[in-house]
């Protein structure tokens, strides 16, 4: 196997338990820990040669969402050749990929299940988004003794971004009855242990909920599909270097808030199923009752507004145009229960500095 890791996981002795089993069966392996956070496609270019040169038969990515995206971006380089760009979609990736198992160390982006990767495009600084099974690794290993060491803001960002994955895969116009129970089931996990993994690291019964949830979140959207969170989160990624995670968690609430309208029946499941709202609650309180507590749950994590992030204002609303073309050019807000206009996706930018 070539191992695909980052330097964090190799300097921390995170990934020793890997070495010493590889090591135990006599099996050859080499690491390779110059993956970034954000992938570009230049930063996969070293390894995808190395891929290419060495007799390796399979990929083990190791770490958090960058690796396992780094490693399926890789993977499919070093397999059918071409750039990156010719990956984005609308390309739907078929063929076969040298195989890849997927160890996750953070609980958040599900990538371990996901037929998805996101490469930003050095010269555009466009988060592409590269579908296909081509990307699916064959086997994930999850093992929530892995995240236990996670910072807690990684751990809230990455908390947030595979509860978005639920919510979203919930409300998606490719919705379906397998992803709804992913969903559903993903929700009920994470959320009323998001900020116990948060307060307290080492809470290894809320760190499994987590990990489980954000699994099975990752199942869920991969079955059906993510939406406008993640087109507008993606640009604020590029073009501020903002974590993946942070950026939806930006974004949740006030896009949340946007959407109950067309689906208010499905957000009020999704409210009941967090324990937001009550049972007996309808649909208007129970979605009421869903937006104030992801308002609450950010400011309990302390997620910085764009502002405290440090992006400049003037600079942002310079690049409405920028941001709300590349949101829509991602595919995903036309999964969204209500399909936004570049105009509305502007305005909902603007409201984030509100």
């Amino acid at each position: 196997p070539f191992i695909i890791t980052d330097n964090t996981m190799v300097k921390l002795g995170i990934i020793k338990p890997l070495e010493k089993y590889l090591t135990k069966f006599q099996i050859r392996y080499e690491i390779y820990k110059d993956t970034i956070p954000e992938p570009t496609s230049k930063s996969i270019l070293k390894a995808v040669d190395i891929l290419k040169q060495g007799n390796f038969d399979s990929i083990i990515a190791f770490g958090g969402g960058s690796p396992i995206d780094s490693a399926k971006a890789i993977s499919a380089l070093a397999s059918h050749g071409g750039r990156m760009s010719d990956y984005k979609f609308p390309y739907v990736l078929r063929k076969k990929s040298i195989p890849i198992i997927a160890i996750p160390t953070t609980a958040g982006t599900g990538s371990e299940v996901t037929k998805f990767t996101i490469i930003t495009d050095d010269k555009t600084d466009e988060k592409m988004l590269c579908v296909g099974p081509g990307f699916l690794p064959a086997a994930a290993i999850v093992d929530y003794e892995l995240s236990l060491t996670v910072p807690a803001r990684t751990t809230a960002d990455t908390g947030i971004d595979a509860l978005t994955h639920a919510i979203e895969a919930y409300v998606s116009k490719k919705s379906n009855l397998f992803s709804d129970t992913q969903a559903m089931a993903a929700m009920k996990l994470i959320f009323p242990n998001l900020r116990d993994v948060y307060n307290n690291g080492n809470n290894k019964k809320a760190r499994e909920a987590v990990m489980l949830g954000s699994t099975l979140a990752g199942m869920a959207f991969s079955n059906s599909s993510v939406a406008l969170v993640h087109g507008m989160s993606r640009p604020i990624g590029a073009n501020y270097h903002v974590p993946h995670g942070l950026s939806n968690a930006m974004l949740l609430p006030l896009v949340t808030q946007f959407s109950i309208p067309v689906s208010s029946v499905k957000y009020a499941e999704c409210s009941k199923a967090m324990g937001a709202a009550d049972h007996k609650d309808d649909n208007e309180q129970a979605n009421k009752k869903l937006v104030k507590e992801l308002y609450k749950l950010n400011l309990d994590l302390n997620v910085p507004t764009p502002e405290e992030y440090g992006i400049n204002k003037n600079d942002f609303m310079n690049k409405l145009d920028i941001l709300s073309k590349q949101a829509l050019a991602s595919g995903s807000p036309y999964n969204n229960p209500i399909v936004p206009s570049q105009d509305q996706i502007k305005s909902l930018y603007i409201k984030l500095w509100n």
